[in-house]
């Protein structure tokens, strides 16, 4: 082989180590991560919720294309999270909250007049959900029925067949906005249908009720320590501006608010970090299946504390109506001893 023909085959091959080496990064460090911010503090609902005026849904714009919805504490204990993003072809609305009535919290109609528009349509919108509780998708049905609009199902079975998941909870999905890119990460382990969202353009991960400043309810350890360890191998050679969760439960202080309370002084900041997610498998595997706290992690599965807790209480009573038991019978010999009757 000539000198010229050693050349062309030496930048073939250096060409081809190149493009090798870019498409094994990953997607997000292709572009720069459109910035964006979060309010220092939502609204703290009241500790009297009928002299509360806050208006029924938080919205705070993280960016002209990203926006931040959070339900009003005194419209409901839960004051669910939601996520509003626009790509060029399609807006995507993660969580629909947990009140359907519209006359209480007006979730469509707050949504539609946010969504850009092209004369008189809007961009046409995808609701979908982190999973499948009840407080994560009540305000569906205000979008059933609206134009431009598609719902997704929030059982299994739906979620496995949208994002086309082929080895659910192994693989990986993408749901395309138009110029933007949603990376969609199967995390069961709090519910079987809990998925997290990455979105290349802002570096966001939208945790759900899988990872945030709140009670981790686990209801299957072993599917949430390999989701933790999942997210974990994802986030960790990919820039995470913050890890956006769908409750705040914890003060500045990071003790949790009662249980039900609609007044939160103080609260916790709604983001996390990539740190976080990355100390979460070490969390998961020192959980005992029952309650566990340790450093910023509150994980407990609340279905084994109530049957724990329902044993003790069946066996203390067994015991007071033994021991009580016991005591009428030794009244009763002692009365037969006095009356000079035995056996």
């Amino acid at each position: 082989m000539g000198s010229g023909s050693c050349a062309r085959a030496l930048r073939r091959r250096l060409i081809l180590l190149v493009l090798a080496a870019g498409m094994s990064l990953p997607p997000s460090a292709w572009a720069e991560l459109v910035p964006g911010s979060l309010p220092v503090h939502w609204s703290e609902g009241a500790p009297d919720c009928a002299k509360d005026s806050a208006p029924p849904v938080d919205v705070h714009p993280y960016n002209a294309r990203t926006f931040v919805l959070r339900e009003s504490l005194c419209r409901t204990f839960e004051a669910p999270f939601m996520y509003l993003l626009f790509g060029a072809t399609k807006a995507l609305l993660i969580d629909s909250g947990d009140i359907a009535d519209p006359n209480v919290v007006p979730l469509a109609d707050i949504v539609i007049r946010l969504l850009p528009r092209d004369r008189a349509a809007w961009l046409p919108l995808l609701v979908v959900h982190t999973h499948r509780h009840f407080d994560h998708r009540a305000g569906d049905e205000q979008f059933a029925r609206l134009a431009h609009v598609q719902v997704v199902g929030f059982d299994l079975d739906s979620v496995r067949r949208f994002y086309g998941f082929r080895d659910w909870p192994n693989d990986l999905a993408e749901l395309d906005l138009g110029n933007r890119t949603i990376d969609v990460i199967p995390s069961p382990g709090h519910n079987e249908t809990e998925v997290s969202f990455y979105d290349r353009n802002t570096g966001l991960l939208f945790s759900g009720d899988f990872l945030m400043p709140a009670r981790l309810l686990v209801d299957d350890a072993g599917a949430y320590l390999a989701s933790a360890e999942r997210i974990a191998a994802f986030v960790r050679e990919r820039p995470v501006s913050f890890v956006l969760g769908g409750h705040i439960e914890k003060n500045s202080a990071g003790e949790t608010f009662s249980w039900q309370s609609s007044y939160h002084p103080n609260e916790h900041v709604l983001e996390l970090t990539k740190d976080d997610v990355l100390a979460l498998p070490a969390a998961a595997r020192r959980f005992n299946g029952f309650y566990t706290e340790r450093e910023q992690f509150l994980l407990e599965n609340p279905m084994r504390i109530a049957v724990a807790v329902a044993a003790l209480l069946g066996a203390f009573l067994a015991a007071v109506v033994w021991a009580a038991v016991r005591q009428v019978r030794r009244r009763v010999h002692a009365r037969r001893l006095r009356a000079g009757i035995t056996g």
